[in-house]
């Protein structure tokens, strides 16, 4: 997996390119998003375009990203899942916990 950050505003783009599986990725996303904070950067947005597939642990780091972030104040929101990664999220129900948008003007405006 392969990420870059990009600042927009207040707002932390993380784009993601490659899987994020078990041992492929999660910790990788897990450190990105806990330096961000750490940083000061509440509002943060995963890019997903470029994610072809993501298994049960990557929610789960996905997850721990956003409780991490939602306990010092911010949120981590998702832009354009690709359908595997749409069809994981609602398998493991966690589709009801992220904001998901498909337009990235609106995920911005969303913080």
């Amino acid at each position: 997996m392969r990420t870059t950050i990009r600042q927009i505003g207040d707002v932390s783009v993380i784009d993601l390119s490659g899987r994020i599986t078990i041992g492929e990725g999660g910790v990788m996303l897990r450190e990105q998003v806990r330096e961000l904070l750490e940083s000061h950067q509440r509002h943060i947005v995963l890019n997903l375009r470029h994610v072809p597939y993501m298994d049960s642990a990557g929610i789960l780091e996905m997850v721990n990203c956003h409780k991490l972030a939602k306990e010092r104040g911010g949120a981590v929101k998702l832009l354009q899942p690709a359908e595997k990664v749409r069809d994981v999220l609602q398998i493991t129900r966690f589709d009801d916990v992220f904001e998901t948008y498909q337009d990235e003007r609106d995920a911005i405006a969303s913080f």
